[in-house]
């Protein structure tokens, strides 16, 4: 098999979805890489670094022609430079990357339409065998890293409490909002800074790692009993709820220096947790930094992909820092991508073992339709026929959780 990685044609991606590292364990395998010049340049791999790894380098004409292309962004994910990239894929082809299928499943019907074998990192369960695989935590936590020292940067004040001959200055007031993956990062990052840190979740079995990291859990005055699904996924509750967790954070946000915010569900928009009114609330100088604004934003006043001042308080809105750090976040996705490809490899791709968890739960397109109930469900196709022994169909992954 022939396995291929193009540049990445998403404006200011500079991942890559394979780094040199990442090449050997893939040709021990009987795999042949070839990487479109330049690829990696972006991230810090030159040409040559892969070449003395074993790969071969070619055009992106080479690379499209592969028997497997491996993407950081693809389908949905790709935004406007999917319909490019579309184009050049053949029937029989193998696509695997990050897709964004539940929020874009067109794109992903597009990919299906051209014969194209999808598989979407996103719907990598959750599952102890799989979490070298996960790529959305492995990007969550470089962002929740990453969301901390922006804030900080931006505050007109310092993080940590400092006692110096001219006084003594406190320790910044840092409420993070979620604690998935991102959440969890930017709480031990805040207290590595020395702020002052507790963190709220709607699911109260999280408690005990925020406390374990040395931060104050919020509890607020609200029946969530019913907030969580049987394997641990937050899931989404009624408008009753969402108006009066708003009222009640809104009074502790009003007392922070600086807000993070993680919440996010794949395929819906992100729930607002922090209004207008109580941003207004806020000191001046303030910093509120919503991980959540590729899906709207949990801050009413987000802009996606900008900074805005309202109020005298900074909101910014990142929809990528993963790749404002592409040396170690490409690290990370090759890791994850290369892992999930050998263990395709193990069962015999090209052909699919449906019996398999990790593969049954990925594949979105195969043999011309979209085969995943969730995504079908999301493009407003009917759900499929029964499945034969020849064409299993994908089933259901685990609930989506809550937090990046």
């Amino acid at each position: 098999m022939k396995v291929a990685v193009a540049k990445e044609s998403f404006p200011e991606e500079r991942r890559v979805a394979l780094v040199p590292a990442a090449v050997k364990p893939l040709m021990k395998a009987g795999v042949e890489v070839l990487i479109e010049s330049g690829a990696g340049a972006a991230a810090g791999f030159s040409d040559e670094d892969y070449l003395a790894a074993g790969a071969t380098i070619g055009s992106r004409e080479d690379a499209f022609a592969a028997d497997c292309l491996l993407a950081v962004r693809t389908c949905g994910a790709g935004g406007s430079s999917w319909s490019s990239d579309c184009c050049r894929l053949r029937e029989g082809q193998i696509l695997i990357g990050s897709a964004d299928p539940l929020s874009h499943p067109q794109a992903c019907r597009e990919a299906a339409e051209r014969g194209v074998t999808l598989f979407a990192l996103e719907l990598v369960p959750r599952i102890t065998r799989a979490q070298s695989m996960d790529v959305l935590s492995s990007m969550a936590n470089i962002a929740g890293y990453r969301a901390v020292l922006l804030a900080a940067t931006a505050l007109p004040r310092v993080v940590p409490m400092m006692t110096t001959a001219a006084g003594t200055i406190t320790a910044a007031k840092v409420l993070i909002l979620g604690a998935g993956v991102a959440g969890l990062q930017a709480i031990a990052t805040a207290k590595r800074l020395g702020g002052q840190v507790q963190a709220y979740d709607v699911r109260p079995a999280v408690k005990e790692q925020v406390q374990s990291l040395g931060a104050k859990f919020v509890e607020l005055d609200l029946e969530t009993g019913s907030s969580e699904t049987a394997g641990g996924y937050a899931k989404a509750m009624g408008e009753d709820f969402y108006a009066r967790q708003r009222e009640q954070l809104g009074r502790i946000i009003a007392e922070c220096d600086i807000v993070v915010s993680t919440a996010a569900i794949p395929g819906k928009a992100a729930p607002i947790l922090v209004t207008a009114d109580a941003v207004s609330k806020m000191r001046a100088g303030s910093v509120v930094v919503d991980l959540a604004a590729e899906r709207g934003g949990n801050c009413e006043a987000t802009v996606p992909g900008e900074t805005v001042v309202v109020d005298g308080v900074t909101i910014m809105g990142p929809t990528n820092l993963a790749s404002e750090v592409p040396f170690h976040t490409s690290q990370l996705y090759a890791r994850n991508v290369s892992t999930y490809l050998l263990h395709l490899l193990k069962l015999g791709l090209p052909q699919l073992e449906l019996d398999d968890e990790i593969c049954r739960d990925t594949l979105v397109a195969r043999g011309g339709e979209l085969v995943h109930s969730r995504v079908r469900e999301a493009a407003g196709l009917p759900p499929r026929e029964p499945a034969t022994t020849e064409e299993p169909t994908a089933e259901e992954p685990p609930a989506p959780q809550a937090t990046s």
